[in-house]
């Protein structure tokens, strides 16, 4: 089994109709998902390659059983379509979205977590892939990809790629990868992660690629530690000469004060025990290490 998603998940596409919830489903759809519903308000009955549109997410639920929801719609309404969602009884939410007001992120996402079996991937994130099962719930190309043992968190999106292509051409492959997002305000964290791939039967080592800003790394390199890790873990993080106050990227990549630098973050995983790579080259090296 592979965590989040897995082969028997059924995905509705909230914001099908649009540019991009069309061609990603259609991605989605050739890669192996289950993609049997999507919803846009006002455009029920149409057909999206193939997959019905209904008005509302209850419609999708009770038509398809569905229990994982991707989300592409404009970020003014990301919050009432994640709220939708969670309320219709969705309990895996892929949020692909960027730029939604923090107000919004952290009202769904305390939603989700009083429910207590809501899981939120995102928000600004490039979703959850799982080469050996062919499913992702998410943008990424996945022709980098490969089956294997590897499992990989992490804040970048274009940083994963480069990474997963290296973790690829040594022919180590990977289980699942998990795109958190780069806002300041997220579902899932490092930490929920590593404690995934902890019972993961099919993941035999983790890669976490983090960056500036915020101090989720810290806070997963004391947690591998607190715990005494079981499975190898090896980390890459972005943005080493990142001026402070300036924001790289993402709005959660921004240096204020002492924390949230890449010095901290490095040492935090050192002192771990967690071998920290210099460039993303570097990390298949480690890992065989």
């Amino acid at each position: 089994m592979s965590i989040i998603i897995d082969d028997g998940s059924r995905v509705v596409v909230q914001g099908i109709t649009g540019n991009e919830g069309r061609f990603h489903t259609a991605s989605m759809l050739r890669y192996g998902t289950k993609v049997v519903a999507g919803v846009t308000p006002g455009k029920g009955g149409q057909q999206v390659e193939g997959v019905p549109v209904y008005n509302t997410v209850v419609e999708a639920v009770r038509n398809h059983g569905v229990d994982t929801s991707i989300i592409f719609v404009p970020a003014r309404f990301t919050r009432s379509a994640a709220l939708e969602a969670i309320d219709a009884g969705i309990k895996t939410l892929v949020v692909i979205t960027e730029g939604i007001p923090q107000r919004d992120a952290i009202e769904f996402v305390a939603k989700a977590k009083k429910k207590g079996d809501v899981i939120i991937v995102g928000p600004n994130c490039p979703g959850v892939i799982s080469p050996a099962h062919r499913i992702k719930a998410g943008i990424m190309p996945d022709h980098i990809f490969s089956p294997g043992s590897v499992g990989i968190a992490s804040r970048s999106g274009t940083l994963t790629y480069e990474i997963t292509w290296h973790i690829s051409q040594a022919g180590m492959g990977q289980s699942t990868c998990v795109g958190l997002g780069g806002d300041p305000i997220v579902g899932l964290d490092f930490i929920k992660v590593l404690e995934m791939f902890r019972d993961d039967e099919e993941t035999k080592g983790v890669v976490l690629i983090g960056e500036i800003g915020g101090n989720a790394e810290e806070l997963a390199a004391q947690y591998v530690s607190e715990v005494s890790y079981p499975k190898p873990v090896v980390a890459y993080i972005a943005g080493r000469l990142a001026p402070p106050g300036k924001r790289m990227g993402h709005a959660g990549a921004i240096i204020m004060g002492k924390t949230g630098t890449a010095s901290s973050k490095i040492e935090a995983f050192t002192k771990a025990g967690v071998p920290v790579a210099e460039k993303p080259s570097d990390i298949t090296r480690l890992l065989k290490a």
